[in-house]
């Protein structure tokens, strides 16, 4: 295998088409059928099940770090390993860390980051350029489109939408004082939340059942179920029409 490397210790199914420049390190399972693509870095501790795809110049299982005034690093506790479910897409130029798991049939578009401590449900979609910070939950079926973050201690319920450049924030204290390292938390999403383009959710804030954030919305306080807020701060405007609640949609399996 000219012009890659792979740790005689991985075990790689025959079936697997690897490109040019890849690293594979020891402790590596990949499933059979997997196409990896070129400069590819593979660390110890990773799964990849059968029929996945992986784009080139993307790094797999990457250890944590922080600085020294990071609140919520994991960088000083042993990881389990990097599991990437069967039927997954993971797209060029991304970083996933060891200690997350993607389950079946995920789709991650290019340039994303997803730390360590995260789990992303069936069929979900991570899209181009997206965040997903540390210690983050994700349902299935969830769709998160370009650039948005996802900050560290968020919850996202199944069927979930969140919009290109939505913010989701953690720290009322702004880095400031060590109080604010006892009431760190980032927004839950409900089942079937849906959030706006530009759309900033302050720390905390639960996001009902079938909610909706209009586009450009501050979220400084809790959202009811089955209503719309709009403005800044976010404000309530009227309920989501009865053809928009998820019950009514032909792709909600309950």
């Amino acid at each position: 295998m000219e012009g890659r490397y792979i740790n005689p210790n991985a075990q790689v199914d025959p079936s697997a088409r690897i490109g040019t420049g890849v690293v594979i390190e020891d402790d590596v399972l990949i499933g059979s059928n997997v196409e990896i693509g070129h400069n590819v870095v593979i660390h110890s501790g990773v799964r990849i099940g059968s029929n996945s795809k992986v784009g080139s110049n993307t790094v797999l299982g990457k250890r944590p770090s922080a600085s020294a005034i990071s609140a919520t690093t994991t960088a000083d506790k042993e990881l389990p390993p990097l599991v990437i479910g069967e039927n997954v897409t993971i797209g060029a130029l991304c970083v996933i860390y060891r200690g997350a798991v993607l389950k079946q049939c995920v789709f991650v578009g290019d340039l994303v980051s997803i730390r360590e401590d995260v789990t992303i449900g069936d069929m979900s979609v991570i899209g181009r350029g997206v965040t997903v910070e540390n210690k983050v939950t994700i349902g299935k079926k969830v769709k998160i489109e370009t650039e948005a973050y996802i900050t560290a201690l968020s919850s996202i319920g199944d069927y979930c939408f969140i919009a290109p450049e939505v913010t989701f924030t953690n720290d009322n204290f702004l880095g400031r004082t060590e109080e604010r390292k006892k009431h760190f938390g980032g927004p839950t999403l409900l089942r079937g939340a849906r959030i706006g383009g530009n759309a900033t959710l302050l720390p905390g804030v639960q996001i009902g059942e079938d909610a909706l954030v209009a586009a450009g919305s501050v979220v400084t306080r809790d959202v009811p179920a089955g209503v719309i807020v709009a403005g800044v701060p976010a404000k309530l405007l009227r309920p989501v029409p009865t053809e928009q609640l998820l019950r009514n949609q032909s792709f909600y399996e309950g």
